[in-house]
């Protein structure tokens, strides 16, 4: 059964965006990719992923995330670990403050 949590894709929507930091256009953008450090499945199109595997994406960047065709190589190329942001994110779930070190961090990375 998927995880979801529509509260946490609206705050994943206030936090500013991993790869550019905008914070004027926002979107909850999944991970999809499978992860086997922590046995994360493959999910695709019509199965989404659950929501704790969701990062801050402005709405280019998301498209981007989507056009690609190779996620993983999106995220690579861009120097960020999304499947640890995802976590940490839910691990802090609601709290802005917390929310905006992770997403400062990335961004830095």
């Amino acid at each position: 059964m998927r995880i979801k949590s529509k509260k946490h894709r609206e705050w994943i929507a206030t936090l500013p965006c991993l790869l550019c930091a905008d914070n004027t256009s926002v979107e909850c953008a999944h991970v999809r990719y499978p992860d086997p450090r922590i046995g994360k499945p493959l999910t695709g199109t019509g199965i989404k992923p659950d929501d704790c595997f969701s990062v801050p994406l402005c709405g280019q960047h998301h498209r981007v995330q989507h056009a690609q065709g190779d996620e993983q190589q999106f995220w690579l190329t861009g120097g960020i670990d999304p499947v640890l942001v995802a976590l940490a994110l839910w691990a802090v779930s609601g709290d802005y403050e917390s929310g905006m070190k992770i997403c400062e961090a990335a961004h830095a990375a």
